[in-house]
């Protein structure tokens, strides 16, 4: 209403059009003081300036992925305090909005005839240490030049992606890759780690399953008919697809896809803020555990 006064007031006048408007010539004209001196406003609306360029600033160093709760966590470990529902309302005003996660869509298929190892997760996803527990998945991304596959290996402690590859085909050696890229990064203890997935022939293989034996990691695969048997893995891939591949496309090329996974990756496990963890990144989740084992081993 305020706009139409200012945009129609040299032709008609103030006066006429609030009459019309049944509004208060008044009120107008505090409008106007108000935009002329920006201290005349009340403090809320100061402060919500203040706010807007905090909150966006926030939204857009996440990938703008971040929705109202999430930009409020952030806001508060930056030590800016807020209210949630602050938040909210001045992301409502200013159009913004988190990822939204869609359907996944399985991807691996089973190999009836391959034998499969136990499953020793049971849907138990979690774990008290890093390198006790990792899982992996792969998914799709619909490109120009056609699908490419994208794999993850993700330690269960804290969510932090330990191995990723991007692939235009889905052989065993795409998935290996990405466990390589894990067992180069992580250099875990022999006999002190599980590795869990579904029943995909990928990971069933034998050269997979060698692979496992060869770095002294137990293998656990999800029951068959168990539609949660890797949801951690899937949960992984999904947030990929809703906070990246969703929101970036259309793709053109792998090596497009690779290099936004890879700027995924990194802002995941460094700066993500997620609700399992308490709310904090991967990465510091993990150097909190490993700073709480130095401390108790000095005083010990």
């Amino acid at each position: 209403m305020k706009a139409f006064i200012d945009e129609h007031r040299e032709r008609f006048g103030v006066e006429p059009i609030c009459q019309q408007l049944q509004v208060a010539p008044s009120a107008y004209r505090r409008h106007v003081a108000r935009q002329r001196n920006p201290e005349l406003r009340c403090a809320r609306a100061q402060r919500d300036e203040i706010l807007v360029s905090e909150i966006e600033r926030v939204w857009q160093v996440n990938l703008q992925v971040y929705g109202a709760d999430k930009v409020w966590r952030q806001l508060n470990r930056e030590g800016i305090a807020v209210a949630r529902c602050t938040v909210e309302r001045l992301m409502r005003q200013q159009g913004l909005r988190g990822a939204m996660r869609g359907k996944p869509v399985k991807t691996t298929r089973p190999d009836p005839a391959a034998p499969c190892p136990l499953d020793r997760v049971n849907r138990q996803f979690s774990a008290t240490r890093p390198n006790q527990l990792w899982v992996a998945d792969f998914t799709y991304v619909s490109t120009w030049q056609g699908f490419v596959y994208v794999a993850f290996v993700v330690d269960v402690y804290a969510r932090y992606i330990v191995g990723w590859r991007v692939s235009r085909n889905m052989h065993t050696d795409f998935v290996l890759d990405a466990l390589e890229q894990a067992l180069y990064a992580r250099q875990p203890d022999r006999n002190t780690l599980i590795h869990h997935s579904d029943r995909g022939a990928q990971y069933v293989s034998i050269r997979y399953s060698e692979r496992l034996g060869e770095a002294g990691i137990e293998p656990s695969v999800g029951s068959k008919g168990d539609s949660y048997d890797n949801a951690l893995a899937e949960t992984i891939n999904g947030l990929y697809k809703a906070e990246i591949i969703h929101r970036r496309g259309p793709w053109k090329s792998k090596e497009a896809v690779e290099l936004a996974t890879l700027e995924w990756v990194s802002w995941f496990n460094h700066h993500r803020l997620l609700e399992p963890i308490g709310y904090i990144p991967p990465a510091e989740a993990e150097a909190n555990y490993y700073r709480c084992q130095t401390e108790q081993a000095v005083t010990a």
